[in-house]
């Protein structure tokens, strides 16, 4: 997020503009949540997508700073569309899709708006962002629905920002080890588990900012679960994994993912369904066995793959509504 770039440069006494992609449709580059900020000097940070549609944005957005009096409206939204039949705003690129932009100037009175912002990221707290028609406003209310009205003078857009993206990893093995090398790389917030006392792999992991050795058969009493969370099972054992998923396949988590051969996996869940489970219903959210398909053979190689399923999933939340994780 630039607002640390924002608010350096206000405090210099350059004005600035924030670009905000606040919706994006097919092929588009920029993705809902991309940030730039453009400053009066010239100097920019962060992407909106690249290419031949970032370079005319950033250009406007150079001109309207470098105007003699503030630009009317002061935030305002443009359309790019990425194709050739739209009779106006397309954006140079041909990939389809298209995508509004958010344009949000801040002057140097803005200071303390930034101020609370910083003060929010310095704790890693998250926040709610509004921008909208008549200014920006900051909030801690996580709980209230967020709003999106894109359409008239009107318009309105919310978003959650310094959310973490939490993880909770079943198993410090070898790949719960790589697992957390690779979802440090994606800013997740890990947490990994074990059953077994003086484990080395989960001494050596680093990665991870919190590692507990826990009772599988007893995760409530270590573990509260939101509906963001991602988890994933890796445990050393068939049991272990079957105690685990008895205990949360009901949780309304945003990913369970579990490893196995098809071989377990099918035994597991025949297991299940003799206790009374409804397989094709009650655990037809759980990706068993865990990972995309790309025939992995070491624990970075699987890491790697559940990573991308994860990837996968969170997207297609993205693309179909706003739950992100």
């Amino acid at each position: 997020m630039p607002f640390s770039f924002i608010q350096q440069k206000l405090e210099n006494q350059q004005a600035t503009y924030l670009l905000h992609v606040v919706q994006s449709t097919g092929s588009s580059p920029g993705r809902e949540g991309f940030q730039m900020a453009i400053a009066s000097d010239g100097g920019f940070k962060g992407t909106i997508g690249g290419g031949i549609m970032e370079h005319k944005l950033v250009e406007l957005a150079r001109h309207l700073l470098q105007a003699p009096n503030p630009p009317q409206p002061l935030h305002f939204l443009k359309q790019q569309y990425h194709d050739k039949e739209q009779a106006q705003d397309q954006s140079g690129m041909i990939c389809s899709g298209h995508q509004t932009i958010a344009f949000i100037h801040f002057s140097p009175s803005d200071l303390p708006l930034l101020q609370s912002i910083q003060q929010y990221q310095t704790k890693q707290q998250a926040f709610r962002l509004q921008l909208q028609a008549d200014g920006v406003r900051v909030s801690d209310d996580l709980e209230t629905p967020c709003s999106v009205q894109l359409a008239g003078e009107d318009w309105i857009y919310e978003s959650l920002l310094g959310q973490h993206k939490r993880v909770h990893i079943f198993g410090g093995g070898h790949v719960g080890l790589a697992l957390s090398q690779v979802l440090s790389l994606l800013n997740y917030h890990i947490h990994i588990y074990d059953n077994r006392p003086d484990l080395n792999t989960l001494q050596q992991n680093q990665w991870a900012h919190q590692q507990q050795v826990i009772d599988y058969s007893k995760l409530h009493d270590y573990i509260s679960f939101s509906p963001h969370d991602a988890v994933v099972i890796v445990t050393f054992g068939y049991r272990s994994d079957k105690i685990i998923l008895q205990q949360i396949y009901k949780e309304p988590l945003a990913y369970i993912g579990m490893m196995g051969s098809d071989a377990k996996i099918a035994q597991l869940y025949q297991e299940l369904s003799e206790e009374g489970i409804n397989i094709q219903q009650d655990l037809a959210h759980v990706y068993a066995p865990i990972g995309m398909p790309i025939l992995s053979k070491t624990t970075m190689e699987i890491a790697i793959s559940i990573a991308g399923e994860m990837i996968r999933e969170a997207n297609k939340h993205l693309s179909t509504g706003r739950k992100k994780f």
